[in-house]
């Protein structure tokens, strides 16, 4: 059965007093750029920094009393995870949550800031599966109460008030929404969103933004139901999941118009314009919904487009990462192996007659081979244009003609990169 509208606005009354009313923002940066009218709807300023406290309040508070005296289990690569824990010590419940050992720091942090002594966390698995699977277990082996991050009537309710209150703002400033993106790991965001906003409003499109390493509910489309990936991009942490869920499978099936793919290194540059543009701080899934907007541009020309900033738990320490792909995406950074003559003189004339004259060196790793003409060296280079590159892999051709470009060798990149 699909969540109803009536389920949502019974969701949006109980929460009343405990989420954040977040705001509609309007963006002048990006509705100039894209030449429509960009509004934000800013989960990144929720409580928990993120959207995840509206289901994960709701779907604990809906439990049985006496189920709750064992406390409840969830998994979560972060957001969900700080969603139950600042419930749980609002509610005094214990919790177990499992997270992947590939989540950034700052957010298993951010759960223990948030439970306190109600929490306890179990770092398990490379994905967000992996920790999902044990953490099942572990319910079922101890009688404890499952919070499914997206698969549930309930958290699929709560998300779905973030609409509520968005028609309700739009409406007060007489805005006339035409497309609405969200958006999508498993689905639970998105479900709870379109199912309300398509039940008050059928002409809005409904976009959902997927990482392009982890389109996990465009594999759910394609193949008419939930499919496992083989494989995912682990970057956007907030959206790595190799399977939706059924429940959240039907609810976009049902409501959710079209499906975009983002590049992780569009979502990087997204990343920065928020934050240098706009003063937004948020992390890579947070910025899905604004990154989507360069691949819908040419549709939303003059239209009213609301983007969900779903959160701004970024970790620090990822922005040097950030900015590189962002670089290497705007085709301004690239990695070279270049065998260099092993003899003097030869960097000077590598610098003097290869380089652009705005060209910069930004990595130099070579080891003399003894007894060999030649040796390999790893070179990273940033450019200032684009069109700089083609002029600078002609000269490089002269001086090497074996010289190996690493975008076109992803192994190699992996490895000494």
């Amino acid at each position: 059965m699909l969540v109803s509208v009536d389920q949502i606005e019974q969701a949006h009354e109980s929460l009343q007093s405990v989420v954040s009313k977040t705001p509609l923002q309007y963006d002048r940066f990006l509705s100039e750029k894209y030449q429509a009218t960009v509004l934000l709807k800013r989960e990144d300023l929720q409580k928990v920094r993120s959207f995840k406290l509206r289901g994960a309040y709701y779907a604990i508070a809906q439990q049985d009393p006496a189920i709750l005296k064992r406390g409840v289990v969830c998994a979560s690569a972060g957001n969900h995870a700080q969603g139950v824990a600042y419930t749980c010590h609002e509610l005094k419940v214990s919790a177990v949550i499992f997270m992947p050992t590939t989540t950034p720091q700052q957010k298993v942090a951010q759960v223990l800031f948030f439970g306190g002594d109600f929490v306890r966390i179990e770092l398990v698995g490379d994905t967000f599966d992996a920790s999902a699977e044990a953490a099942q277990h572990y319910a079922k082996d101890h009688r404890m109460a499952f919070i499914d991050p997206f698969d549930d009537p309930a958290i699929i309710a709560g998300q779905g008030t973030l609409a509520v209150e968005l028609m309700a703002e739009a409406k007060q400033r007489n805005y006339s929404i035409d497309y609405v993106v969200a958006a999508i790991g498993g689905g639970g965001l998105i479900s709870g969103v379109a199912t309300y906003l398509k039940a008050k409003q059928p002409t809005i499109s409904m976009v959902g933004a997927e990482p392009l390493g982890a389109a996990s509910m465009q594999a759910a489309f394609d193949n008419h139901g939930p499919t496992t990936l083989e494989q995912i991009d682990k970057f956007v942490d907030g959206a790595a999941v190799k399977k939706v869920g059924q429940l959240t499978y039907q609810h976009a099936a049902q409501y959710v118009d079209r499906l975009v793919a983002v590049d992780e290194g569009l979502i990087c540059q997204t990343i920065l314009d928020l934050y240098s543009k706009q003063a937004v701080v948020a992390e890579p899934a947070g910025a899905l919904s604004v990154a989507a907007l360069e691949l819908i541009k040419e549709e939303i020309k003059g239209k009213t487009v609301v983007c969900i900033i779903s959160g701004g738990n970024n970790d620090s320490t990822r922005m040097a990462e950030i900015e590189e792909k962002s670089l290497i995406y705007q085709g301004l950074k690239h990695y070279f192996v270049v065998n260099f003559p092993q003899r003097p003189g030869a960097l000077k004339e590598f610098v003097s007659n290869i380089l652009g004259p705005t060209d910069d060196i930004t990595r130099f790793e070579y080891t003399k081979k003894i007894n060999r003409g030649t040796g390999p060296v790893l070179l990273g280079i940033l450019l200032k244009r684009q069109e700089d590159l083609p002029p600078l892999l002609a000269r490089m051709s002269r001086f090497d003609p074996q010289y190996i470009d690493l975008r076109d060798n992803q192994s190699l990149y992996t490895l000494l990169v």
